[in-house]
């Protein structure tokens, strides 16, 4: 059985675990799937995604009939109940699988005819990366189901929602999603650490370092496609004593504007009085495929602009080396 080239065959599944599933859980049912193709990405706290692309040519099956097979073994070994979706995106998958019952299977054809009728139709709300807000500001513009919002212009769509947030959602309407399955784990945390020359009193030097952490931490989500939805502070002082302090995120994010802005609050909840202090950490905690994370609508061109820097800064970095270019404000004796 042969497949076309350049064409994907991916699965998702969603198992149906019990209420407290082992803790080696996910990582059996990884290797379990591992015997039908290596390339398995889990994605807590109950899916995952197999890349069968290239497994079909080994097992004479099509991606329909492995993620039948998968189904089978799971329940076979772990008595689970699976749905199942297959599509040639991850998208795709993902969105068609959310609407499977457990024990059933959707397929969705790597045709664009197949692909437009399973879209279409949708309503607008479950596109990945549109938060109630969005959703209803669409709607009042009589923008209802994905298939309006792929029908209205980019640059309607950019005025209304921002260009960033336009283009992606845009470009989601019309099923296009070029990730990857990531077979490598996902890491729970990331994190970043300044340590200063001298122990440092001055607030100034404190919050630049808040922003050079939190940029770095950024460029490094948005490069894997992660979102993060807490922030973790620990603040090191001359004695060696810490602090930590914990802080939800308003949605997940990979934004350095956002990261920088719940750092901030974080800082100034410690009350910090000319406090001598050797080293910041920042930690995002909780991370999570960027994708699956919604983004409220934001009316503010500022935002809009900071974003659109953020784009080129990113490119650049690409291009020349991380770090070769950053915002402004993270110059200036913080490293």
């Amino acid at each position: 059985m042969n497949t076309t080239l350049g064409q994907r065959h991916l699965i998702h599944l969603r198992f149906q675990l019990p209420e407290q599933p082992h803790p080696d859980l996910l990582a059996d049912l990884k290797q379990l799937l591992e015997q039908i193709t290596p390339k398995v990405q889990i994605l807590p706290p109950d899916s995952a995604i197999l890349d069968v692309t290239g497994a079909i040519r080994f097992w004479e099956r099509d991606a329909a009939a492995l993620a039948r097979l998968a189904q089978l073994r799971t329940a076979a070994h772990h008595g689970l109940r699976t749905a199942a979706a297959t599509a040639p995106t991850l998208m795709l998958a993902a969105m068609a699988c959310a609407l499977t019952p457990p024990g059933q299977l959707t397929t969705i054809d790597p045709t664009s005819t197949a692909i437009r009728s399973f879209l279409r139709p949708r309503p607008v709300r479950e596109l990945p990366g549109i938060g109630p807000r969005t959703a209803r500001l669409l709607t009042d513009y009589g923008l209802h189901t994905i298939g309006d919002l792929a029908d209205t212009p980019l640059l309607t769509v950019q005025r209304l929602l921002g260009a960033s947030t336009g283009r992606t959602l845009h470009d989601r309407a019309h099923g296009h999603d070029l990730r990857a399955v990531n077979p490598q784990p996902t890491p729970r945390s990331s994190s970043a650490e300044h340590r200063f020359p001298q122990d440092e009193l001055s607030p100034e030097r404190h919050r630049r370092a808040l922003l050079t952490l939190t940029d770095h931490l950024g460029h490094r989500l948005r490069t894997t496609g992660q979102a993060t939805a807490r922030l973790t502070l620990t603040v090191r002082y001359a004695d060696s004593s810490t602090t930590t302090r914990q802080q939800a995120l308003a949605e997940p994010s990979n934004h350095t504007a956002n990261l920088a802005r719940t750092a901030y609050d974080l800082y100034g909840k410690l009350g910090l009085q000319r406090a001598r202090v050797r080293s910041i950490t920042v930690r995002c905690e909780q991370l999570m495929d960027a994708a699956r994370a919604t983004e409220q609508l934001s009316l503010d061109p500022h935002r809009t602009n900071v974003l659109l820097a953020e784009g080129a800064i990113d490119a650049l970095n690409r291009r020349f080396g991380v770090g070769t270019v950053r915002s402004a404000a993270t110059y200036g004796g913080c490293s």
